[in-house]
């Protein structure tokens, strides 16, 4: 009778720890910190060749870079059994370290550079997606949320591959016109909301 009183109560009160946990995840659109190299992702605003201020590498057999990525800020607060979990997620593209080399600034490449950044947006509403499904608890809410970024983060560097791998950086037209379609397909599908 005692065992089944104590498992009750631990089965109680594991109930009651997670089910007081709220957690809001919001999409950070401004520059945090106010990080002046950065370009954080905004679908009404479109990369430029001014936006690549990165020294080109000559050795890179690449006309341009984008380094673009995501990340969050996590922070909790605890009042009386009540834990609140707030998450702030950015998509990022570094103007310092994405450069383009001289006489290598069309609009063709620059459509190329522009999908990197989509991919980049792509995999964070996914990484989003995955926070907003995870069973985050007080005890867990940290390591839970390195878990799903860095998951998310080695599907995006896959996707960067293969897309660079199977357009060979853009010299295959026809294969760029299917990522092309591809890509904007996936991005008429996502919301960060």
């Amino acid at each position: 009778m005692i065992k089944n009183i104590l498992l009750f109560a631990f089965i109680f009160f594991c109930f009651s720890v997670t089910a007081q946990v709220t957690v809001n995840i919001q999409w950070q659109t401004v520059k945090p910190g106010g990080a002046v190299n950065m370009i954080y992702y905004d679908g009404n605003r479109k990369l430029s060749w001014p936006d690549f201020k990165g020294v080109p590498d000559a050795s890179s057999f690449a006309a341009a870079v984008t380094q673009s990525g995501f990340g969050y800020q996590l922070a909790m607060q605890s009042l009386n059994k009540k834990a609140t979990i707030n998450i702030t997620v950015y998509c990022y593209f570094d103007n310092n370290k994405s450069w383009v080399k001289k006489g290598m600034n069309t609009d063709y490449a620059l459509l190329h550079e522009q999908h990197h950044f989509d991919i980049t947006y792509i995999n964070t509403c996914i990484f989003i997606k995955k926070l907003k499904s995870a069973k985050f608890t007080r005890s867990n809410y940290s390591s839970l949320s390195a878990k799903i970024h860095d998951e998310c983060f080695a599907a995006l560097d896959k996707m960067q591959n293969d897309y660079d791998g199977e357009t060979s950086n853009g010299r295959k037209p026809a294969v760029q016109a299917a990522w092309n379609k591809k890509i904007d397909q996936q991005l008429a599908g996502l919301t960060t909301n």
